[in-house]
């Protein structure tokens, strides 16, 4: 049997307008009143009952959301079938539904994993999201790595989304004339310079992408590569060409960034004159907007101002697909202007490698954890980036010091973890994806043992009443399945935002949420705790569940007697109920 708790809303409420009912006197139905909100819940033993218990009372006309019965949504699935990846469905099987892995992994493509066995690999191995960066490649190079997670996706059955990440303007290096990398000693004297160099180019010679890099930089200044990862001190200057010194050696990877640090500080005025994006950027970004990628990450983003002109400009060209903006966190001045930056994106990345050679590496962790909360806190995803794993790229085991940076991050609940070099061109890219999954399962399972459920106090993100509905709805939803240790969570959700905010009170259990398109089970796949399902459904909650609970038994993710807690966005209820 089935209980339900039906949302009955004033005049106002988004989806319809309810005429009054009595008030119902019996002892099995008793009424919850909400605190600061105008709503009440109504338990019933099921949704059906409470319909027919109210059925003298017709509904408005006019309307497709009519209660239970409802009217069949427009289908882009089949009408019988449900979409999930197949190891998913393995794990699922094998383990049940509390051992899901809920934080998700990035994975860079790089020469290390761009071929269609080496994707699928990594899909296996528990890849969510396919990173493309920009720095590196061509567009060409680029456009073949999308049509082959597309095409991994279509024959397999999975739903790995596609990140683009820009270039930014900010002062890099070049591409080091075609070489994957070069090793620095102590002691060597390498020349920077923005002159154009010829095949082959002067040993221990660097490209600088600023011309006016020679004229800002001054002798005794230290120059940080990749935010830290080598180091060098300023010698000479010789008209274009700056010679410098090796004072922490290193690997050098082509278009890394560099900054430069005076007497203890960061160089950041010329800089500041650099715009957020740059010309090529807007090239990459058209380029991403043709390809239909899933999101698209702007490097050293200074102001929200930013992100909302791309935002315009992204559904101006877009023609209705939805592209989200990812904001990276590199800068000082990301941190000055971090909420407004956050409100205005559609999620953020915690880029620690750049972010580190910006501000000093003792307060680096604090900046993390204060931008994971605050997006969570504003209801947008979070990435934690850079140097998770640094030392696969050349070893096959992590450190104890990278496991123990890994589990902060876990433990932190930040949605997504990232691989950068390790998996783009590192030697052990799939062993390095198997540490962070295993290390995510393991202390997403440690919390769940000791039952540290969190006292964060969530702020209301939504401005219409709608919204705050719906927000009640889901914290209520994720409390319940906490205190009642329900197996899972359902959504059902056309847009993803009700999924979202599910995932927002991380509660124990998973949560599998519904979608009726490719695009948004997509773009679910970057949230925490969220396994995204593509599957037809109709505004008739009763029929959804049983059509779900059937689909899922008959392929063994499920079993009678399971736990779930339903919530909708179509239909403002929570159900209870066990799988029959």
């Amino acid at each position: 049997m089935s209980q339900s708790l039906q949302f009955i809303t004033p005049s106002r409420a988004p989806y319809f307008t309810l005429p009054k009912f009595p008030r119902i006197s019996c002892t099995r139905f008793p009424v919850i009143n909400l605190p600061n909100t105008k709503c009440s819940i109504i338990i019933t033993p099921s949704l059906s009952s409470f319909l027919h218990a109210t059925s003298s009372r017709s509904l408005p006309s006019g309307n497709a959301q009519t209660g239970a019965a409802g009217v069949v949504s427009a289908l882009s699935v089949g009408a019988t079938g449900i979409e999930v990846d197949a190891v998913t469905e393995a794990e699922l099987k094998e383990n049940g539904f509390r051992s899901t892995r809920r934080t998700k992994l990035i994975c860079t493509i790089g020469p290390a994993t761009c071929g269609f066995e080496q994707l699928e690999a990594l899909a296996v191995g528990g890849m969510n999201v396919a990173r493309i960066n920009m720095c590196h490649g061509s567009r060409e190079w680029h456009q073949t790595m999308i049509e082959r997670v597309r095409r991994l996706n279509d024959e397999k059955g999975f739903a790995v989304a596609i990140m683009m990440d820009t270039e930014g303007s900010e002062i890099h290096m070049g591409d080091l004339g075609g070489a994957a990398s070069a090793k620095t000693e102590d002691g060597e004297i390498w020349t920077f310079s923005v002159r154009a160099f010829g095949t082959p180019r002067p040993e221990r010679t660097i490209n600088v992408n600023y011309d006016g890099f020679a004229e800002d930089v001054k002798v005794g200044d230290e120059l940080l590569v990749d935010g830290g990862m080598v180091r060098f001190e300023v010698t000479e200057k010789i008209g274009p060409d700056v010679k410098c010194r090796c004072t922490d050696p290193g690997l050098l990877l082509p278009q890394a960034n560099l900054t430069l640090w005076r007497n203890g500080s960061l160089v950041s005025e010329r800089n500041a004159m650099l715009p957020t994006i740059s010309s090529k950027d807007w090239l990459d970004i058209d380029f991403g907007i043709a390809e239909g990628v899933d999101f698209i990450a702007i490097s050293f983003v200074k102001s929200a101002e930013v992100i909302n002109h791309l935002k315009s400009y992204i559904a101006a060209r877009a023609c209705g697909s939805e592209i989200a903006v990812i904001a990276k966190m590199e800068s000082v001045d990301s941190l000055k202007n971090l909420e407004e930056i956050i409100q205005a994106s559609d999620g953020a990345m915690v880029a620690r490698g750049d972010l580190g050679a910006q501000i000093p590496l003792e307060q680096v962790p604090s900046a993390q954890q204060k931008i994971v909360q605050l997006c969570r806190q504003l209801n947008k995803p979070v990435i934690v980036a850079s140097q998770l794993l640094e030392s696969m790229i050349e070893y096959p085991t992590a450190t104890r010091a990278e496991v123990a940076d890994v589990s902060e991050a876990v433990r932190q609940r930040a949605d997504a973890l990232m691989l950068s070099g390790e998996s783009a061109m590192g030697q052990y890219p799939e062993k390095a994806l198997a540490v962070l999954r295993s290390v995510s399962v393991r202390i997403e399972k440690w919390w769940r043992e000791e039952k540290c459920h969190e006292a964060m106090e969530l702020l209301d993100v939504g401005t219409l009443f709608a919204d705050s509905i719906s927000e009640e709805i889901c914290n209520s939803a994720a409390k319940m399945a906490n205190n009642l240790e329900a197996d899972a969570l359902f959504v059902y959700t056309k847009t993803g935002h009700m999924a979202s905010l599910l995932s927002r009170c991380r509660p124990d259990c998973p949560i599998f949420a519904f979608t009726t398109t490719t695009s948004v089970r997509r773009h679910l796949n970057l949230q925490w705790g969220l396994i995204p399902f593509r599957l037809s459904f109709s505004d008739d909650m009763d029929a959804n569940l049983n059509k779900t609970f059937s689909l899922l038994k008959a392929r063994g993710m499920i079993k009678s007697g399971d736990l779930v807690i339903a919530v909708s966005d179509m239909l403002q209820s929570i159900q209870v109920m066990n799988v029959p």
